[in-house]
């Protein structure tokens, strides 16, 4: 098992960095093994190099058999309405590859892409199509699903400086290519290279009796090679729509629209093979079907092949398959076969949605004096600064990160991201630190990161443009502090087992020495991101009535960037806050974060041995866990609120049930003794307030907007909180105290309701969700929701806790 191989030492520089920004901490060896994958996500299928401007490749294909379906059918981007019955990585490790299946009930086709490294950085994928049972007879396959017609295209593109050229063109150039279509290609980062697509001998292809046939026998594979702009080598649907029309139009011209061969020769591509930085292979076929795509140097070219390919998808499955079971078993009671296949298809769908993005990004730094949101009324003059358009493009960025879903939000959110590495840790740590690395090394002189990271004009296709635009004063939840707490929890827990940097340990294990060079690397960084967090949202204590009493004059916290009915950079977006909007406004959840990140600062310094640090750090948790008390607990509610100021400018509570009154809780600052920790869990316990059979629901089932408007964050069942609730009740219910076998119950509760709502939805829709009904369970929203959504993998290997008596409460 290869993968027990792997240490976080082999992924350190021998050298000391100093953590600048670029600066790189990752040796060549562990680079080299994630340099290829699926790393376009928002594609079915595609496959690039973490380097700015190479090689990438794009899937399309569409049942060719009507001309009145086909134009809308072909699939290349990930659409939320193509119709799937499902899509996605069955198994994938990004080391070493996977499989994919793609179920397009729309074109009767059952897809299977499999993606596998080998040797010496070569690649090869594998793509498998299967006649659904089900599949509607059409002009084409009037003699079963076994004569359905499918065509398929690759769209091959190199951006920056290189070459693409097929390699004897003239071989193929007036009817085709018979056999294997291979494309040389060269570019500095990757040397000599080609990709070749073969054509088995399996495969069937339809013959028929038009006269276009003989010009273009569809046993062949076309190619059409092309010279286009750079900035539209992305676009392979346009491309293919272009080449497509040229034939079509030249058959109308011979043929007339009267007598027009079939569909399926009639979309067909040009073909005309040679060099360029575009080349689009098409394949048609009938029936089932099968053909590699290998991507090699030109020196391994000859020794991969077909049976040698088949024998390493075959071990790439079986090594996932041992390694899940190692890292993330199913633990009681979800030990039944059937959760074995959900648990891997989540998770596999949340690793293997990584991506690489590189481009510019729209980004207003015009500080404009209305930014400040000072005076009252202030969300109508941020929007009018907004109107203005003074935003700029800037870049070129590039980051490496997980997505939360492909059909909707392919590309990095900051507070997403943090939910997501935590299930990718217990698998490969390496890959976690990286895409930390990626993220915190986006940071400008300021300590801002941008909250959404869309980063190019493939990325800006999907994003309306009033959301593209980025603002320096915008923060998001400091989630990714959430993983390096998790790290030191790793860490800490090995310190005593190994000394050595060097020594390769299990996943889930970490190297104490390794970590500290890596953290060292990144604590410039973490220090100025916590440090522009304090400074620009940081909340008015001073110049209202009620709040002199703080512990500390200095930890009160407000979100900036909030409108008239969201708080968009809260991440809860449609939460109830308080009417109307205030400058004096006091945020719960956000001096709740702020406590989780001055935790983690703390514990960071103290790993590092940087003592005074640690000080300063452990000052302001204790500081804001006494004004989290202060400012924003509410005695007669018995709830956490938050606060604003009345027409007396007197602090005042504003009370929405939900989340919000729970977020101490599940950012870890409320011990198991502590005097509010009791009403926080009747509060969560009540199933008319938030418990329901499907999980914690988003806002009290008594509050006045519960179920209202856009009905965002005013209701339903979100798996990333639940997830933290779930956590901290298990940790209540492990340690000593007054609640412990309350905790208990609600605990092993709470955990049977979330795998079964995520469960039950998968098994019928074959899809994660974005969020969950809170009075059916059924999936809603945005479908194919696998990034946070898929935490749910944590919460089935969570111990078992309904045998076991979990401690007396004390009274």
């Amino acid at each position: 098992m290869a993968w027990k191989t792997w240490s976080i030492g082999v992924l350190l520089a021998a050298n000391s960095v100093t953590g600048q920004e670029g600066s790189e901490v990752f040796t060549k060896s562990s680079n080299d093994s994630l340099l290829w994958g699926p790393y376009k996500p928002n594609l079915y299928f595609g496959v690039r190099p973490r380097i700015p401007k190479s090689l990438t490749t794009a899937l399309l294909w569409a049942r060719v058999e009507d001309f009145s379906k086909v134009q809308n059918s072909i699939r290349h981007t990930c659409e939320q309405n193509d119709g799937m019955a499902g899509y996605g990585w069955d198994s994938y490790d990004p080391r070493t590859g996977g499989i994919q299946t793609i179920h397009d009930t729309g074109n009767g086709i059952d897809l299977e892409t499999s993606f596998v490294k080998l040797d010496s950085g070569a690649w090869a994928a594998r793509v498998k199509g299967t006649p659904r049972e089900d599949a509607e007879p059409q002009g084409g396959s009037q003699g079963g699903i076994q004569t359905l017609k499918t065509a398929v295209w690759l769209n091959v593109g190199l951006e920056g400086l290189g070459s693409l050229e097929v390699r004897d063109a003239e071989r193929g150039e007036e009817v085709g290519f018979a056999g294997d279509v291979i494309i040389e290609g060269q570019s500095t980062d990757l040397g000599d290279f080609v990709l070749k697509v073969t054509e088995p001998s399996g495969n069937s292809h339809p013959v028929h009796n038009h006269a276009s046939y003989q010009a273009k026998p569809l046993d062949h594979t076309l190619v059409h090679s092309l010279q286009i702009q750079e900035e539209a080598l992305w676009q392979a649907k346009p491309i293919l729509f272009s080449s497509m029309k040229s034939t079509i139009d030249g058959y109308v011209e011979e043929y007339t629209t009267e007598k027009m061969p079939p569909p399926w020769q009639t979309y067909t591509i040009q073909n005309n093979p040679g060099q360029g930085n575009s080349h689009l292979v098409q394949k048609v076929f009938e029936g089932a079907f099968e053909f590699e795509v290998i991507f090699a140097s030109t020196s391994q070219e000859s020794s991969i092949t077909a049976e040698s390919i088949g024998e390493r998808i075959s071990a790439v499955q079986k090594s996932f398959d041992d390694k899940y079971l190692q890292v993330l078993k199913p633990q009681a009671p979800f030990t039944a076969s059937k959760y074995i296949p959900f648990a891997k298809s989540l998770f596999s769908n949340l690793i293997g949605g990584i991506g690489y993005f590189q481009g510019d990004q729209v980004i207003d730094r015009s500080y404009a004096s209305e930014y400040d949101e000072e005076s009252e009324g202030f969300w109508i003059e941020t929007a009018e600064a907004r109107g203005r358009n003074q935003q700029k493009v800037e870049g070129p960025y590039e980051l490496y990160t997980a997505i939360p879903s492909r059909p909707f939000f392919p590309r990095g959110f900051l507070w997403d991201e943090g939910f997501h590495l935590l299930p990718i840790l217990d698998w490969d740590p390496e890959i976690v630190m990286q895409i930390l690395s990626s993220w915190f090394n986006l940071m400008d002189e300021d300590g801002w990161i941008g909250r959404e990271q869309i980063l190019g004009n493939e990325a800006r296709s999907k994003v309306p443009g009033e959301f593209q635009v980025q603002y320096p004063h915008y923060a998001n939840p400091p989630t990714l502090f959430m993983v390096l707490e998790a790290i030191l929890d790793k860490a800490s827990a090995t310190s005593d087992i190994s000394n050595s940097a060097q020594k390769p340990l299990s996943p889930g294990f970490y190297e104490p020495k390794a970590t500290t060079q890596w953290l060292r690397t990144l604590y410039p960084l973490l220090k100025r991101h916590f440090a522009w967090y304090r400074r620009t949202q940081i909340g008015d204590l001073k110049s209202y009535d009620g709040r002199g009493d703080a512990p500390s004059q200095k930890e009160a916290y407000r979100w900036r960037g909030r409108s008239e009915r969201h708080v968009l950079t809260s991440g809860l977006d449609d939460y109830p806050r308080p009417q109307p909007p205030h400058p004096g406004e006091l945020h719960t959840d956000l001096i709740s974060w702020m406590g989780m990140l001055s935790r983690a600062m703390t514990r960071i310094a103290g790993f590092l041995d940087e003592t005074e640090d640690e000080a300063s750090y452990a000052k302001i948790t204790e500081a804001i866990k006494k004004n989290v008390d202060t400012l924003h607990w509410d005695g007669k509610a018995k709830t956490y609120c938050d606060a604003t100021v009345d027409e007396y400018e007197e602090s005042v509570h504003v009370c929405h049930k939900g989340y919000i009154s729970v977020f101490p809780f599940m950012t870890g600052l409320m011990g198991p003794k502590h005097e509010h920790l009791g009403a926080v869990l009747d509060l969560i316990a009540d199933e008319e307030e938030l418990w329901s059979p499907f999980g914690i629901r988003s806002l009290s089932l008594k509050d006045e907007f519960y179920g209202t408007d856009e009905n965002y964050w005013r209701g339903p069942v979100w798996m990333p909180l639940n997830y933290l609730i779930v956590k901290e009740l298990l940790s209540l219910a492990e340690t000593s105290g007054p609640h412990q076998k309350r905790a208990s119950t609600m605990y092993t509760a709470l955990r049977t309701n979330l795998v079964n709502t995520i469960y039950n939805s998968w098994e019928e829709t074959g899809f994660a969700w974005e969020q969950y009904n809170p009075e059916t369970g059924k999936g809603q929203r945005t479908q194919h929701f696998t990034g946070w959504t898929s935490l749910i993998v944590k919460v089935v290997a969570m111990p078992d806790l309904s045998g076991t008596k979990g401690g007396r409460d004390e009274l």
